[in-house]
């Protein structure tokens, strides 16, 4: 597939312009994901490889044996019991609050 740019950012228009929206908006996704330094520092962090502690193995084991017997609590019963509910939470993740105001005595 040879185009007629010789320069990288024409030749990508190029091919912009030959995709369909759904193929535009995933290139979108990912020219978004390569800007993004929180994006790029999670691409290139390595592996967690920190060993679990027989502590800690425990726990998982106990946690996911609740989850068998069914002892779970929904994330709506969590939410109601601040007052909130499903949309309060997803409409909070869209309009982020406020920063407090800067006391220096702290």
């Amino acid at each position: 597939m040879a185009g007629t740019a010789t320069n990288p950012k024409q030749q990508a228009h190029e091919l912009i312009d030959r995709l369909s929206a759904g193929q535009v908006s995933a290139v979108v996704n990912l020219l978004e994901a390569m800007l993004d330094p929180v994006s790029v520092a999670l691409a290139i962090a390595p592996i967690d490889d920190e060993p679990v502690s027989e502590e800690e193995a425990r726990h998982i084991t106990e946690s996911r044996a609740a989850i068998a017997r069914g002892e779970v609590v929904s994330n709506e019963e969590v939410l109601a019991e601040f007052g909130l509910t499903t949309e309060d939470f997803e409409c909070m993740g869209r309009h982020p609050l406020e920063p407090e105001p800067h006391h220096p005595e702290y």
